[in-house]
């Protein structure tokens, strides 16, 4: 795989035009759907974090301004945006404005945002039902509750407003299949994340700390055109492991530690999810290679589930009954492994899933279950496999060469038929793959 063109990022008018009339088409006489973009987060004080366009809004749209609001009923759509702004500009960049984004989106109508609170009662009026996702930021919540009260007063005047709020699913339903192109995104930020993956396992050792580790991601990542991690970097070495959304990153690597480190490169809103483990040393320990080599066994059975058609849960439920009977016959569960099952013992070792969504959002969006039951794989689903095992250091139950140890080993996967597609198999994992870059 080679790496990916830093110049290849242009607007695609046609792709998000199309999005948008998807949606349209889902879309009933009397139904609304209102999508907010992200706004900055301050810092601190009047510092702003690096702002990230939401999701949802990017998907649809493109569009990495801030404070938007993109409207889309049956027939029409719409845009409230960010006016022009000479002076602003200067300071905080070229905005789009009303006009370009109209023409670049093909939209019925656009206003500036300073318009909303005038023209909001006229967009929501004679739409029985309005989707939006209700939750996300309290503020909108009441204002649109609001709205919508004040609108169902007005029945005497032979008016009304949406009675009911439905989140919008099939946005999200839309998302979960990834498109060729989409696949392509995912294949570039794997092809950067490996690059940082590997760079921490040739350089790590003894005395350096968790953040140089985290340092050298980043720079790998950016170097790239990557915009950096599609989430905070886990740095964990030793017992570190063990905290499953380790983010300290603040430790010191030791002789005869290993080093979990789960990190992925977000490149052009897709992201990479990716877990590897190496000795901080030269070598595994005869009880890291125990534990390691069943993790790993675990994994490539779960890649291998992983097919078009198989219920999602199964490929987790097949893990647990395999790393459950490991550690059975290691003597580190007791009884059957039905009682084990039964009683979730094996959670005192494997307390997460083995895998979830991925795409423009770490942990994907998408429904698990449908109709209360676990929701078959389908090609061009983009999902984590990463199974993993973690021994208590302060279990005195558990053997002192074991006590500290935290593996876990992760994929992400396209669902492709019977033969599922591992985008990030080239990162190394084998034992003798990882000794040999540590040597």
């Amino acid at each position: 795989m080679k790496l990916p063109d830093k110049k290849t990022r242009e607007y695609n008018s046609k792709l998000y035009r199309s999005r948008i009339i998807n949606i349209q088409k889902k879309l009933k006489k009397g139904e609304i759907f209102l999508l907010f973009a992200a706004n900055h987060k301050i810092r601190n004080r009047d510092v702003e974090y690096k702002f990230r366009q939401n999701s949802d809004f990017y998907y649809l749209t493109g569009i990495t301004e801030e404070d938007s609001i993109l409207v889309i009923t049956q027939d029409v759509s719409g845009m409230f945006c960010l006016p022009k702004d000479k002076e602003k500009e200067i300071w905080t960049g070229i905005r789009l404005g009303k006009e370009k984004i109209k023409s670049m989106l093909g939209l019925d109508f656009s206003y500036d945002l300073s318009d909303w609170e005038k023209e909001r009662s006229a967009i929501l009026i004679g739409n029985h039902t309005l989707y939006y996702f209700f939750g996300e930021n309290p503020d909108r919540d009441r204002e649109l509750i609001s709205e919508c009260r004040n609108l169902s007063e007005r029945g005497r005047e032979g008016k009304f407003g949406p009675h009911r709020i439905e989140h919008p699913h099939f946005l999200h339903e839309e998302r979960l299949n990834k498109s060729k192109e989409e696949i392509a995104l995912l294949k570039n930020a794997a092809e950067v994340t490996k690059l940082g993956h590997m760079r921490i396992m040739r350089e790590s050792k003894p005395g350096m700390y968790e953040y140089e580790l985290e340092a050298l991601l980043d720079q790998e990542y950016l170097k790239y055109g990557s915009i950096g991690g599609g989430y905070g970097h886990i740095v964990a070495t030793g017992k570190n492991a063990c905290i499953l959304h380790y983010v300290s990153n603040d430790d010191v690597l030791k002789e005869g530690d290993l080093v979990l480190v789960d990190s992925g490169a977000e490149w052009n809103y897709y992201t990479a999810d990716v877990t590897r483990v190496f000795p901080a040393g030269k070598k595994f320990t005869e009880a890291q290679k125990t534990i390691y080599e069943i993790v790993l066994y675990a994994q490539k059975n779960a890649i291998h589930n992983s097919t078009s058609g198989t219920p999602f849960n199964e490929v987790h439920e097949k893990t647990v009954r395999f790393l459950s009977d490991c550690l059975r016959e290691m003597g580190f569960l007791k009884g059957s492994l039905e009682e084990i099952l039964e009683k979730g013992t094996y959670r005192k070792f494997y307390m997460h899933r083995t895998g979830h969504y991925l795409g423009m959002d770490v942990h994907d969006v998408g429904r698990y279950f449908l109709d209360g039951k676990s929701r078959p794989l389908k090609d061009g689903q983009v999902v984590t496999v990463e199974p993993g095992l973690y021994f208590d250091p302060t279990d005195e139950s558990i053997p002192k060469d074991f006590r500290g140890i935290g593996i876990r080993i992760e994929d992400d996967i396209v669902i492709h038929g019977k033969t599922p597609i591992n985008l990030t198999e080239s990162i190394p994992k084998e034992i003798s793959e990882i000794e040999a870059l540590k040597a």
